[in-house]
């Protein structure tokens, strides 16, 4: 799960599983696989800098 920042100030958290990819249109448009989007106020490399930390915390544990 990765924590990020909606336009009004409102963090939620997000399953990095689901999102299927990240745009800035300028805005920063995450699209999960459920067909949903939502706009962040995270750079589109913010978010794929905290889906890489998240999943590099998840595959320590197998190694």
């Amino acid at each position: 799960m990765i924590e990020l920042t909606k336009l009004n100030d409102i963090k939620f958290t997000v399953n990095a599983e689901v999102i299927e990819f990240v745009e800035e249109t300028p805005d920063t448009v995450v699209s999960l696989t459920t067909g949903k989007k939502i706009i962040v106020k995270e750079s589109r490399q913010e978010v794929t800098n905290l889906v890489i930390s998240y999943k590099k915390t998840i595959y320590s544990n197998i190694l």
